[in-house]
């Protein structure tokens, strides 16, 4: 990858060393081109009208599921736009067709979008929630699912990378162990679709949730893969292909599960981030990945009164580390970062508060997250500058 060719893209890198890919990151110009051409060009809703603009944006954005779709191995009709990751997940919590005695297994490291949705569902009796613990390292073997997955078990759900700890986890061999047990498989691919190759089949997973703010495009706009037949979370406008005073008939396909007039510009600004991404190769985005963060922990551990969370391995973990230095509360290690030289972290509980209260850290820890357009150079000043944070502190 040409990182410097990459980083003429984004004209907010001159300013800032930008850390926090993990809760956004940035988007490039010719995803913005492709927003702003929607709206100069051809601004119409799409499946409601025949005039020329109206076609166009249908076309555009017809085009836009099939590109996003195949990203990830998906065929055609399998992928739906929503708002984000968040709205992916709950449409299948609340779209499935629960019954007495079913059980959902999920781990201490999810997100609070993909552990919030089944906890309400317990609460409310609905179903049983298991909940798997990982080691000190914050990793899972295999056996902690062929476990915790029993007779009851209807649905798995689980990140594929932790948005704290970095942790991979293993997908094949959970989809596996689904399958002999019967049990389906939801995969949180908020943290893993932008960074690595991923692809459904290969997974073996039934669900498939991302959001196209991680991933280079615009925010509002997120994708959920189905593998199964679930039911909308909303009904409305270009849902549905007839309907009367006591009927209705849904539409095939994803047009089903985006009622109303949806984001359109969003889901064009999103294949286009998926171009963009495809031209870089997924793999070179991995490989740059993994660099960038064995220099990241490396510099980290060798920091006198720094804490790192997660594996330390960077080919078992992705771009996310998660870190604390002793004795200074993490909001007030990432200012000083910003402050210093200018770099965007994260600090807080990264909602993952249930994780959290696991690793005894009250105040959360500092994050940062890397992606395609930072580099070495960048990664230096970042750990000078914790070197010179620690020796304050």
């Amino acid at each position: 990858m040409d990182i410097q060719k990459i980083r003429d893209d984004f004209p907010i890198l001159q300013e800032v060393i930008y850390l926090d890919n993990a809760s956004t990151s940035l988007t490039p110009e010719p995803v913005l081109a492709s927003i702003l051409e929607y709206y100069r060009k051809y601004n119409a809703s799409v499946g409601r009208g025949i005039h020329r603009l109206s076609q166009m944006a249908e076309q555009k954005y017809r085009s836009a599921h099939l590109k996003v779709g195949g990203f990830i191995g998906a065929k055609e009709g399998e992928l739906a736009f929503t708002k984000n990751t968040t709205e992916s997940i709950n449409t299948v919590a609340f779209g499935l067709k629960w019954k007495k005695g079913d059980r959902v297994v999920t781990t201490l490291i999810e997100h609070h979008s993909n552990f919030l949705p089944w906890l309400h569902l317990e609460q409310n009796g609905v179903v049983a929630l298991d909940t798997i613990s990982p080691a000190k390292d914050g990793t899972f073997q295999s056996s902690d699912f062929e476990e915790a997955i029993g007779e009851g078990t209807k649905l798995v759900a689980v990140t594929q990378m932790s948005n704290v700890l970095g942790t991979i986890l293993p997908i094949k061999e959970i989809s596996e162990t689904c399958r002999d047990k019967g049990a389906m498989l939801l995969v949180d691919g908020a943290q893993s679709v932008p960074h690595m190759p991923v692809d459904v089949r290969d997974l073996g997973c039934d669900f498939l949730c991302f959001s196209g703010h991680k991933m280079l495009g615009p925010t509002g706009i997120g994708a959920l893969w189905m593998g199964k037949d679930i039911k909308p979370l909303m009904l409305g406008g270009g849902t549905v292909v007839d309907a009367s005073v006591d009927s209705y008939e849904l539409k095939p396909g994803y047009e089903r599960f985006e009622a109303g007039t949806p984001n359109i510009c969003g889901g064009i600004g999103l294949a286009r981030a998926v171009d963009y991404l495809k031209d870089l190769g997924m793999e070179e985005v991995r490989a740059h990945e993994i660099r960038l963060t064995r220099r990241m922990l490396e510099g980290l551990w060798g920091i006198e009164g720094v804490d790192i969370y997660g594996p330390l391995d960077p080919g078992k973990r992705g771009s996310v580390v998660s870190f604390n230095v002793k004795d200074m509360m993490p909001h007030d290690v990432s200012l000083m970062l910003d402050e210093a030289s200018s770099i965007m972290t994260r600090s807080g509980h990264h909602c993952c508060m249930p994780l959290m209260k696991h690793l005894g850290l009250k105040n959360g820890t500092v994050r940062a997250s890397l992606y395609i357009y930072n580099t070495e150079e960048e990664i230096d000043k970042f750990l000078s500058t914790v070197e010179m944070i620690a020796k304050m502190g």
